[in-house]
Order: structure tokens, then C-alpha cells, then sequence
């Protein structure tokens, strides 16, 4: 029998052929040479390209290394979910396909962990001795001002809930990920305010960042679909709707380890 993963790496992807590589191999050499056991989850989310073609080299390059295939796109919200509810790891991180946030970071995350967080969230908006953003204007612009309708409507007290990076304690992101709603990009809001309603402890963490050419965010169709879900994750929060799980999850294949 395998030991159980000492961390989960679930990596979204959508049309990430081209630059999705680079990031599970860097993940999957930085993570040997910690020297436990780990696994890499990467959902593929519906692509049309050869993510999963690519996915399946790579297992077969890194046994650790395991695909997930949803049939239809259905978003990043739900993509991340399907793999951490597929997740054994006694931590989960959740990271980019893009690689924006180095794997390293993870370090600057777990010390927030080991320091007796719940939830680690890397962050754009806090400045930290050796930690370096670089972001476009209207990016930065954009961010400030869904932060705003993020902290009068959802979660208060965060800088940036949107950084995709964060570590969670495994039994807290199968509790979190379980009761999640939102299939988009406003997941994040959603799950850092059942953390907040379910007194997990969160901690935000400065970390580095560098913008990726090929980003598949439409800035003002999904600014404005973030907008409005932050409405529906507030009448859901009202409603009691994330005091029970919610099973339902998009169909996909599973595929084990490469051996």
C-alpha cells in the first residue's frame, strides 16, 4: 500500500497544453526533494487541447503525478474542488497552472500552518521581506476594486482572496471544498467565508508573483460574473446554505498513478 500523502498539489487546467509542464515539473522535483510522500492532482477541466495527452506523459515521467478529466468545461471553482475531494494529503495546496506562484512559496504557507493556522492564503496585496509582485495595472486596478465589493459584502479582514495559491489542513479543505457552491471563479470568496463562519483560523501570507502571458480570465466578462456572485454567495451565507454539504460534483474520469 503507498503511505499516505504528507500533501495534496491540486492543479486546475483548462487549454493549458502549452504551459502547464513546466509547472507540474517543477512541483514534482521541488516536492522529491523534500523527501515525503506527495501527490499532484491536475483537473483537467473539459480542454479542448492536449492537457490530458500532456497529463498522462508527465505521469508517466513522475509516478506521483495523477489526471483527472471532467467531460465538459465546468469551471475553475468546481475543477479545484473535484480534486481536493479526490485528495488524501494530511495538507492541500491548490495552484495555478501558470505557475505564478513558484512551488517554493509553499514553504512561506506551512510556516503559517506549523504557526497553528487552518487555512494558509498566499497574498498579492502584502508586502513581505523577499517577496516580489509583478502584476499589470489593470489587474492591480481591477483587484482593488472587487476587493472593495469583496469587504462589504463577503469576507472582511483579507487583502486578496483571488491569489491562487493556499494551503489548507486536508480535513479543512474536505470540510470547506464539501459545502462549496460556486463552479467559477468566485469560489475562493465562498470558501474563505465558510473558513471565517466555521472559525477555522485563516492566515494571509505574503508571497512572490509574477503575471503569465496566456491567461484564459476574460478581465471584464468574469469581473462582472465575480461581481454578481458575490451577491448570490452572500444570500447563500444568509440562507444557511453552506451549513450542509453539497454532493453534487461534475462527472469526470479519475485516473490512478503511472506505475
Amino acid at each position: 500500500m503507498a503511505p499516505t500523502p504528507a500533501i495534496s498539489v491540486i492543479v486546475p487546467a483548462y487549454n493549458e497544453e502549452g504551459r502547464l509542464a513546466p509547472t507540474v515539473r517543477e512541483a514534482v522535483a521541488f516536492l522529491r526533494g523534500r523527501g515525503a510522500p506527495f501527490e499532484i492532482i491536475v483537473v483537467d477541466d473539459g480542454s479542448r487541447d492536449g492537457t490530458s495527452a500532456l497529463v498522462r506523459r508527465l505521469g508517466e515521467e513522475a509516478s506521483e503525478v495523477r489526471l483527472i478529466r471532467l467531460a465538459e468545461n465546468q469551471g475553475k471553482g468546481l475543477a479545484v474542488r473535484t480534486g481536493i475531494v479526490n485528495s488524501q494529503g494530511a495538507q492541500v495546496l491548490f495552484t495555478d497552472a501558470d505557475g505564478a506562484t513558484p512551488i517554493a512559496e509553499l514553504a512561506r504557507l506551512e510556516a503559517a500552518l506549523v504557526g497553528g493556522a487552518d487555512v494558509a492564503i498566499g497574498s498579492r496585496a502584502l508586502h513581505g521581506g523577499g517577496t516580489v509582485v509583478q502584476a499589470r495595472w489593470y489587474r492591480h486596478l481591477m483587484g482593488r476594486s472587487f476587493h472593495a465589493l469583496v469587504e462589504s459584502l463577503t469576507v472582511r479582514g483579507i487583502k486578496d482572496t483571488q491569489c491562487g495559491f493556499k494551503l489548507f489542513r486536508g480535513g479543512v479543505a474536505h470540510d470547506l471544498f464539501s459545502r462549496m457552491r460556486m463552479p467559477g471563479f468566485s469560489f475562493d470568496v465562498e470558501v474563505l467565508l465558510m473558513a471565517q463562519r466555521g472559525d477555522y483560523r485563516v492566515e494571509e501570507v505574503p508571497v512572490n508573483w509574477t503575471h503569465q502571458p496566456g491567461s484564459h480570465v476574460n478581465l471584464i466578462r468574469d469581473s462582472l460574473r465575480m461581481a454578481r456572485d458575490l451577491f448570490i454567495i452572500r444570500a447563500n451565507a444568509l440562507r444557511g446554505e453552506y451549513d450542509v454539504p453539497h454532493v453534487a460534483l461534475g462527472s469526470g474520469e479519475v485516473l490512478p498513478p503511472a506505475h
